[in-house]
């Protein structure tokens, strides 16, 4: 095999320029490095271990459980790098934290929406594994990310998202001077259809790659865009960051279980109270 141009063996990480001391096991994944704050404000601390390019890495502490975030960018090719690099250097569980667009009647702008699978309509998956391998959330995070929406109180809808390569084109927006994609005009009746929930850009190729590569992984999004009234708002950042944050709080209780009980799988009978 050719000699890698760009040594991954490096503990410093090229893109994210992070190291193994850097993260925590849990890791938010942010687009928009702005959003960052919105989540470390949540933390009891936060100290920022690294910045480079669209990367931002933040590491502290949330309900006494060490926790990180680390914006990815765009876009799934940015995001996949970002979860290469966090594997890497230890990181085993990982959260999206991001907007979308509602596509289901019921769906209010600020509303949250859980991933449970998603649709790899987005290209950088294809280049790891066949098209037809799912992309599949991990059930410990998604009941997780359940449990502290239900306990904080926040709207939330769970079920499958589209994760496109294109904010325009991709998720059936015209482009430049009312441009129409082949295909476009259905596309999110299609996808209604099907019963898809929300469409975004990242969580397709995150979910794929940590399966491959035997992480949790998960993803809740506010929904910025109703694609059926037209409404949009920027709301639902803090709900998200919130919950997100409360999750890893959970999965982390959640794993106390599994080794009391000296079980590999967390299932709701580890909660149940036994009365005798």
């Amino acid at each position: 095999m050719p000699a890698d141009s760009e040594d991954p063996s490096d503990d410093t990480q090229y893109h994210l320029d992070v190291g193994p001391d850097d993260v925590a096991d849990a890791v938010l994944l942010p687009g928009n490095p702005e959003r960052v704050e919105r989540i470390t404000q949540f933390w009891e601390d936060a100290e920022q271990r690294g910045e480079h390019r669209e990367y931002r890495t933040v590491t502290g502490t949330y309900d006494d459980v060490p926790i990180s975030v680390t914006s990815t960018g765009i876009g799934s090719p940015s995001a996949a790098i970002a979860v290469e690099e966090l594997a890497r250097i230890g990181a085993d569980t990982l959260v999206r934290v991001g907007s979308s667009g509602g596509i289901q009647p019921g769906m209010n702008v600020g509303d949250l929406v859980i991933t449970s699978g998603a649709v790899r309509q987005e290209g950088t998956s294809d280049e790891y594994v066949r098209e037809d391998y799912p992309a599949v959330a991990d059930r410990e995070v998604v009941s997780a990310l359940v449990a502290a929406a239900e306990r904080l109180g926040y709207e939330y809808h769970v079920g499958l998202t589209m994760s496109a390569d294109s904010f325009y084109a991709g998720q059936g927006r015209p482009g430049f001077n009312g441009f129409e994609a082949a295909g476009s005009e259905g596309r999110l009746e299609a996808l209604r259809s099907a019963n898809v929930k929300n469409v975004e850009m990242e969580a397709s190729a995150i979910l794929t790659l940590a399966n491959l590569y035997g992480l949790r992984a998960g993803a809740v999004c506010s929904v910025y865009a109703n694609r059926i009234t037209g409404e949009f708002r920027q709301e639902g950042d803090e709900r998200a960051a919130e919950v997100a944050s409360l999750a890893v709080s959970l999965l982390a209780a959640m794993d106390e279980k599994k080794r009391t009980a000296g079980v590999d799988h967390w299932h709701p009978g580890l909660a149940i109270e036994q009365s005798n």
